[in-house]
């Protein structure tokens, strides 16, 4: 059993194929799905996602390259809305991207990681090429209150540990499962089981032997063969693992939001 930690099935590339897409995932062992939002015109969407599949919950968020659309009027409707979130996400830093500009994105990472610790809700953090900032903001922030997921990590061995220290959880994606992948497999060694969550991403990061399609929720299976491989434990263990730590973060039973199939 597994839970796929970060998966955007509101994406138009699958949104009309759910009814098939998580029964698929389903068959495959995978019983769970958090969805992040990435900007406020999909908040609503994600919330008549999960109110329509019993196995999605939803989290609620503003990606760093829509920055600019969190305003005081936003930084509201999150509020209320985290009211129905398992999670304030997907949040973080991308100096990958040419805009916004990086002071508008470290405005708007600060807002949302004082909400989160507001609300006691963890962060799902999403973080390229601006680890250094990302991690002085989040001990600014005191995220260690929150606690929250490195969102399909992507920083270096070193980076993992300062992370853990801060009190976060490390997931990975279908990047450990290719050929070129270094740093994906050394953080896969270091991270203790009770850190670790997988994700697939979906639609983007298919592992392989589906590199370059479109990711669908079943393939976090993939992911899990290789992360097991690395790690040198049973399937079973790390699904039993890497689920608890799931519904623990992101306290599934106590807000009453835990998937049926979970139960």
């Amino acid at each position: 059993m597994f839970f796929d930690s970060h998966c955007h099935l509101d994406d138009p590339r699958l949104l009309p194929r759910l009814d098939t897409l998580i029964p698929e995932a389903e068959a495959a062992g995978i019983s769970g799905f958090l969805v992040p939002g990435i900007a406020p015109p999909g908040w609503q969407g994600i919330r008549a996602l999960s109110a329509a599949f019993p196995h999605v919950v939803p989290a609620f968020g503003v990606h760093p390259v829509h920055a600019r659309l969190l305003t005081p009027q936003t930084v509201s409707e999150l509020r209320h809305l985290s009211r129905f979130a398992v999670a304030i996400g997907e949040i973080g830093l991308d100096y990958a991207s040419p805009a916004p500009p990086r002071q508008v994105q470290q405005d708007a990472f600060r807002a949302q990681l004082r909400l989160a610790v507001e609300a006691g809700l963890p962060v799902l953090v999403h973080c390229r090429k601006a680890f250094g900032d990302l991690l002085e903001i989040m001990r600014e922030a005191g995220v260690a209150r929150c606690g929250g997921v490195m969102h399909a990590f992507s920083g270096s061995p070193e980076t993992a540990r300062s992370c853990l220290r801060l009190g976060l959880h490390i997931s990975l994606a279908g990047s450990v499962t290719y050929a070129s992948a270094r740093r994906p497999i050394e953080v896969a060694l270091q991270v203790p089981l009770e850190r670790l969550l997988l994700e697939t991403d979906a639609p983007d990061m298919a592992p392989e032997p589906h590199r370059g399609a479109a990711n669908h929720p079943s393939y976090l299976l993939e992911t899990a063969r290789s992360v097991a491989r690395i790690k040198g434990v049973t399937l079973e263990q790390l699904g039993r693992a890497t689920t608890s730590n799931a519904i623990r973060l992101f306290r599934l039973e106590e807000r009453q939001l835990l998937p049926k199939s979970l139960n």
